[in-house]
């Protein structure tokens, strides 16, 4: 059947292909237009705690203290250096396909909408999701890695027969969406999506380009730098919001450097990496904290304890017995930048961003006749 713009209906079954769509997942001669200028929410951070979020969960509002004007690696002729380099974003898919800890393509819809709309507009969007088998190197490591992730697969509707079935048509649709958006979809076997971002994002920097992250994951607090800013969702405010490395020292005070180190010795409960305060109760947050600032990465703290006293003598003791047990979270947290992928000059081009409306709202209203149509199936098998 010919489509055409005027009566174009997307098929439940899948999508069509869209005009002015490339429909593949390599960007080819996209169409350029002026970019529009949006004001975006800017939060000022505030102390939370990095090791307690959920990676699907949503930071906290955050307010507080901004570095002091005489900072000068914050000064006016930085961000003017700044703005003028190209700006490339990143897209963390997985997490946004979730509300709260329930998968949802509605959730997913309506971020990526306010995303396009609001924040990267046409400038290069390259989305990667987690490859088949993603997490298998991690869990060889540690099998409680993220293993309560596959317990949500049931919540998809319709899951309770053939799970991974609907999981896999539910990413099928995810992908057609943002490749009729015009955005490069990326997806290593073995691989998971933090890791291959983590490359691309070194690839990126080396060709002199600045790099944002879209993704609620506190994973990612370990790449930011001058050029790499995070943006996340923030559903208390409906928008989405940047997070700069301005905000993490304000909120840390400490080095991002530290950021890695600093979750090895607390661990992710969310993650299912546990910290060390599960076997030496009182080597908190405070302790880790001090001792990071002095010895800057958990290496040379661990490699210090091993040949003098760096601290108490319980902080001493631990770093000692449970040497190793660190060095595993360490391997296990810390994202890759060494996967086997080379980053595309097409990925970079302006984003051809015409299609946006129809390709979502067609997906949106699919969504909620798809629901209506469970609802009312689910109402008459109970009657």
């Amino acid at each position: 059947m010919e489509i055409q713009k005027a009566t174009f209906i997307i098929n439940p079954r899948h999508f069509h292909p869209i005009p002015n769509s490339t429909h593949h997942p390599i960007l080819v001669s996209p169409q350029h237009r002026p970019l529009q200028h949006r004001k975006l929410l800017k939060l000022r951070p505030q102390s939370c705690c990095c090791c307690c979020s959920s990676s699907h969960s949503h930071h906290p509002v955050v307010k507080g203290p901004i570095l002091e004007a005489g900072n000068e690696s914050f000064g006016k002729n930085h961000y003017k250096n700044i703005t003028r380099k190209k700006r490339v974003f990143f897209l963390d898919v997985n997490p946004l396909c979730y509300k709260g800890s329930t998968p949802s393509l509605l959730s997913f819809a309506h971020w990526i909408s306010l995303f396009f709309s609001q924040v990267s507009l046409t400038d290069p969007v390259i989305a990667v999701v987690d490859g088949e088998r993603g997490n298998e190197y991690r869990r060889q490591l540690l099998p409680s890695y993220k293993a309560k992730r596959r317990k949500h697969w049931h919540q998809f509707p319709g899951a309770g027969k053939s799970p991974r079935r609907i999981v896999e048509t539910s990413h099928r649709l995810v992908l057609d969406v943002l490749r009729n958006c015009n955005v490069p979809v990326v997806k290593i076997e073995s691989h998971e999506a933090d890791d291959v971002i983590a490359t691309l994002v070194e690839q990126v920097l080396q060709r002199g380009h600045r790099v944002v992250v879209a993704s609620p994951d506190k994973d990612f607090k370990q790449l930011i730098s001058d050029d790499v800013q995070i943006v996340m969702p923030v559903p208390e405010f409906n928008r989405w919001s940047f997070y700069t490395l301005k905000h993490y020292v304000a909120q840390y005070n400490c080095d991002p450097r530290s950021d890695l180190s600093l979750r090895c010795i607390l661990g992710d409960e969310v993650d299912g990496v546990p910290g060390i305060q599960h076997v030496v109760p009182g080597f908190g947050r405070k302790t880790a904290l001090k001792l990071l600032k002095k010895h800057g990465t958990l290496e040379n703290l661990l490699n210090a304890a091993a040949v003098r006293s760096v601290g108490k003598q319980y902080a001493q003791d631990a770093l000692i017995k449970y040497a190793d047990y660190l060095r595993r979270n360490y391997e296990v947290l810390s994202l890759k930048r060494d996967v086997r992928i080379h980053i595309e000059e097409q990925w970079l081009d302006e984003r051809d961003a015409r299609n946006d409306s129809l390709v979502l709202s067609n997906f949106i209203t699919l969504l909620k006749e798809s629901r209506n149509l469970n609802l009312q199936n689910s109402s008459h098998s109970n009657g």
